[in-house]
């Protein structure tokens, strides 16, 4: 994946679209009101383009006060995969106002058009900044396991993206919940788990580890490879949302949803309309 051009090496053309892209989205965040697919200005499928949007809106919340706590790795399965024309993951950013304890509701105003999925998150005990980035590296990198709730959300209208839509918008990003539960990997084997999430007590999702691209680990090393050749590696204490273990299921108004997660416990996410 190639590293994507800051605004200085593109051309005039390409600036004013990756910053048109950026403002496009920069507003339907702040109005709570969905807007058109960007894909129109910098294309469904040009990588470069696609995070050079993401990297003006993360830099501008920096810039309003914003601080990284990890990424999301999205895109982990094959047949969404499929559904977007494309042959890879993609990745965003998390920031600690995503993250909602699992005792604090979460208001649904927060969120424009919220779906929520399981996954595992890691919490790094190591920086990924040098050597190998091999299967050991990896492993012995990851300080712990959680259960966890993604709540994804997109700023484009009815949900009408392609791969570069969903990078530009922060790879779909909304807001996170952690798990009480804490596993180191000696533990427990992220790729044999099972998950089945419930929404007030109705089942509505299942899956299992290998559903996130063969394996979580291998979602967590592609992220740590990608992020450092963008000049950005993983560091110590950041958390990864490593991707879907099943489908996701929308939340259409106040609801209580819980994922239980073999090896990890459960996680839950309570929303409420203010």
């Amino acid at each position: 994946m190639p590293t994507p051009p800051s605004l200085d090496r593109r051309s005039a053309a390409a600036d004013t679209a990756v910053i048109a892209a950026a403002d496009l989205l920069g507003v339907a965040a702040r109005t709570g009101t969905p807007c058109a697919p960007v894909r129109d200005l910098i294309g469904a499928n040009d990588v470069a383009a696609a995070y050079a949007v993401q990297e003006l809106l993360t830099a501008g919340r920096i810039a309003a006060g914003g601080e990284i706590v990890g990424h999301k790795i999205g895109l982990t399965s094959p047949a969404v995969q499929r559904q977007l024309g494309v042959d890879q993951p993609d990745f965003g950013v998390l920031f600690d106002d995503m993250h909602y304890q699992q005792d604090t509701p979460v208001p649904l105003s927060r969120l424009l058009q919220p779906k929520v999925e399981a996954e595992v998150a890691f919490v790094l005990a190591q920086d990924l900044v040098d050597g190998p980035l091999d299967d050991e590296q990896i492993r012995s990198a990851v300080g712990y396991a959680v259960a966890a709730l993604e709540v994804v959300d997109s700023r484009i209208a009815g949900w009408d993206i392609t791969f570069g839509d969903t990078v530009a918008d922060n790879a779909s990003s909304g807001l996170f919940v952690l798990g009480a539960e804490r596993r180191t990997l000696d533990s427990f084997d992220p790729v044999s788990v099972q998950m089945q999430m419930a929404i007030d007590g109705v089942p509505v999702s299942t899956g299992t580890g290998a559903a996130c691209l063969g394996d979580p680990l291998h979602a967590l090393a592609w992220l740590a490879r990608t992020t450092r050749e963008f000049g950005r590696p993983l560091r110590a204490g950041q958390i990864v949302l490593s991707g879907a273990l099943g489908p996701m299921a929308a939340i259409e108004g106040p609801a209580t949803v819980t994922a239980e997660i073999t090896g990890l416990g459960s996680a839950t996410a309570t929303f409420i309309q203010e």
